[in-house]
Formats: structure tokens, sequence, C-alpha cells
């Protein structure tokens, strides 16, 4: 099954790869549509993350940008592509958010048209979510975890029948050897 979870991977990071590159390069064009967005959130960023980082949209464009693409690049090779889909689909929630604003839409056509493209990125939200939680077979950390637990339990089971066992013996060896003469 790696052959078709790799495949699955790359086709997944792709439009970010692709996306993030351009967007980097050429962030003029997502300004003007990014800033109705970066403008709610640029007070929480300057609150939660440093005062002095940059908020403008152009910046936060870029940075959305580079992380679509290092994430994606991540995703397609699978390093880290567990961390990196889930990164990724926190980049696509504003991006969707700002791009496809179909509820603000008069037109029917261009209502359509968004709401194609939101529900679009939602699906891609929730390849995305089942990237993230994709262990490629292997066992999760909690099904790891509750099988140690297991283990330890049945470990303690074993110590606790062995240790009675002795001390059964034990006391039949002592009444024994009382009622042995000499």
């Amino acid at each position: 099954m790696k052959p078709v979870r790799s495949l699955a991977r790359v086709m997944l990071s792709g439009v970010f790869v692709v996306s993030g590159a351009r967007n980097f390069q050429n962030p003029g064009l997502l300004v003007p549509i990014a800033k109705p967005v970066t403008d709610r959130i640029a007070p929480l960023i300057q609150k939660n993350v440093h005062p002095r980082f940059p908020t403008d949209a152009e910046t936060l464009v870029r940075v959305n940008a580079a992380t679509q693409f290092i994430g994606g690049l991540m995703l397609a090779t699978g390093k880290f592509s567990r961390p990196a889909a889930l990164v990724l689909a926190g980049t696509l929630v504003p991006v969707t958010a700002a791009g496809h604003p179909f509820w603000n839409q008069d037109d029917p056509t261009a209502r359509n048209n968004h709401l194609v493209h939101f529900l679009k990125n939602l699906g891609i939200v929730g390849g995305l979510v089942l990237a993230a939680a994709d262990t490629e077979g292997k066992p999760g950390l909690r099904w790891r975890a509750g099988h140690r637990i297991g283990h330890s339990r049945r470990s303690m089971q074993r110590a606790v029948r062995t240790a009675r066992r002795e001390a059964k013996i034990a006391v039949r060896s002592a009444a024994t050897a009382r009622r042995l003469p000499g």
C-alpha cells in the first residue's frame, strides 16, 4: 500500500507546492483579497506571536505561501508528513475564508463559483486531515501506549501470581519442616 500512499501524498501536495511558489513570488494579486482577513487577525498575531511581527497583508500572504510551499514539499516527500498535513490544513482555512466568501456574493454565477471552490477546499482539508491521521499501517501512539499499559498490567499480574505461589510453597515447606523430627 506504500505506493498508493506516496502517490496520494504527492497528488495532494501538488497544489500547495505550485500555488505556494507562485504566491510567494507574486503576492500582489492576493493582497486585496486577503486584506479583510489579515486586518482581522493582525491584532491577534501582535498579541500572541510577537508585537514586532509584520502584519501587513503582503507579508502575511508571503508567509502563508512559504508555509504552503514547504509543507507541500514535506508532504510530497513523506518527511514529517503528518505534521505537514496539519499545518497545510491550517493554512487553507484563512485562504478559503478570504478567497471564496460565497456568502457575500449577490450574483448567482459568482456565488455558485465561489461555493464550488469553497467546497473543493473543504474537501482538500478533509484529505489533509486523513493524511495527518494516517500512520501508514504502523500502530499509532494511542495504540502503543495502550499496548504498553496492557503489557505492564499482565506482567504485574504474573508477578503477583508467582509471589503467591512462592509464598504458598514457603508456607508448606515451613509446615513440613516443623513436622519433621530433628
